[in-house]
């Protein structure tokens, strides 16, 4: 008999999700309207300690309505990280702003040392506005990318974002759950800290809705401005009136049905995914580890080879999913001639970045399994 297949990170569904949904169902409360979509924004905002959250359709959808929100337009730039995926950046080109990418640091995070440098020595600030010495155009904000569910410098991030007036939105699509231990921000949880933050739920993430995202913020007026424009810019409930352009971008009650019953296992899946890159460690597997100062939520992990493209043929024939971590943004055609910056770490870990099995659903034999397989591998 053959051996299963080990995914690489898929959904785990073992809690309350169907009995959530089919109440949904039952009550005939599917789509955009429900008391679910309530239900859910709440339990986040009490989960990440927010005054209130906001559901759209999806990690990009909140991304896009962050850009608005925060003022960024045409002809604007916003200092975003080049090593990531590319629904962090999409946003940025649908307000027609640009992008200035910037190097990661050995958590895969934003650099922020070489942001601090490209500010003093590639900006002007003047007005209160920064601009890009070479482009001639205002930098808005910084898009930090919390990856992998560790954590960007936060302490770094804020005080360059108040010394030249930036708002900070936060991608924290990959770190629901996590949270610093230590420092100025000790307890705050990734996404809480900068103007506005946006989880995912996508399938693979450390809890899933299907599709789906979420705003946070601590302010108010802002949430309430996001919930107005995912939901069409209805000025008027009942006679159609729209006094601006809105957008298609709610949550409906269904996926939040399945949120709710995903959000009640949230803890017990960060210890199972600490466990199990613990038991990864104890095997003999190096994963690059995650930041001091924080409690990660482990979502996924990176393993490092000089034959990448040869592991993951191996492992794939092992009957094990793996993947290479996301081309760099910069180098992709729509993205190839904006502006970058002494991009050079997120080089080499493009290179040699492997992530493995890391589902919730992952067993003790599955990661002895795959434990086996890479030391098994000839490196050279």
């Amino acid at each position: 008999m053959s051996e299963k297949f080990i995914p690489l990170s898929v959904p785990n569904l073992s809690g309350n999700e169907k009995k959530y949904v089919d109440e949904a169902v039952e009550t005939e409360w599917v789509s955009t309207g429900g008391a679910c979509i309530n239900d859910f924004e709440k339990a986040i905002a009490e989960y990440v300690h927010t005054p209130g959250a906001v559901a759209c359709q999806s990690g990009t959808a909140g991304l896009h309505l962050a850009m608005i929100l925060n003022g960024i337009g045409r002809e604007d730039e916003v200092i975003a990280p080049a090593l990531t995926f590319i629904a962090a950046i999409n946003p940025i080109m649908y307000e027609g702003a640009h992008p200035v990418f910037m190097d990661c640091d050995d958590s895969l995070c934003m650099d922020m040392n070489k942001v601090e440098e490209f500010c003093e020595t590639c900006c002007e600030f003047r007005d209160s506005k920064l601009i890009n010495k070479e482009t001639g155009r205002q930098i808005k904000a910084l898009l930090v990318v919390h990856v992998f569910g560790n954590m960007v410098d936060m302490e770094r991030a804020m005080d360059l974002a108040e010394k030249y007036d930036l708002k900070v939105i936060e991608d924290a699509t990959e770190a629901l759950g996590t949270y610093a231990t230590e420092g100025r921000y000790k307890g705050k949880h990734a996404g809480t800290i900068g103007d506005i933050g946006v989880y995912s739920f996508n399938g693979n993430k450390i809890i899933t809705t299907g599709g789906g995202g979420m705003i946070v913020s601590n302010d108010e007026d802002l949430l309430a401005r996001a919930k107005y424009l995912s939901t069409q810019a209805k000025d008027d409930m009942l006679y159609f009136q729209h006094n601006n352009i809105g957008y298609n971008y709610r949550m409906t009650n269904l996926q939040a049905a399945l949120g709710l019953g995903q959000l009640e296992q949230l803890e017990h899946f960060v210890d199972v995914k600490t466990e199990n890159y613990r038991h990864y460690m104890e095997q003999g597997i190096e994963l690059l580890p995650f930041k001091e100062g924080i409690r990660p939520n482990y979502w996924f992990y990176s393993y490092l080879t000089d034959r990448r493209d040869d592991l993951i043929k191996y492992l794939q024939e092992n009957g094990i999913q793996s993947r290479p971590v996301w081309m760099l943004i910069c180098d992709l055609p729509p993205y190839k001639d904006e502006f970058r910056y002494k991009i050079e770490k997120a080089v080499e870990y493009h290179a040699h970045i492997v992530n493995i099995p890391c589902s919730t659903n992952l067993t003790t034999e599955d990661v002895e399994r795959v434990a086996e397989r890479l030391k098994a591998f000839p490196e050279a």
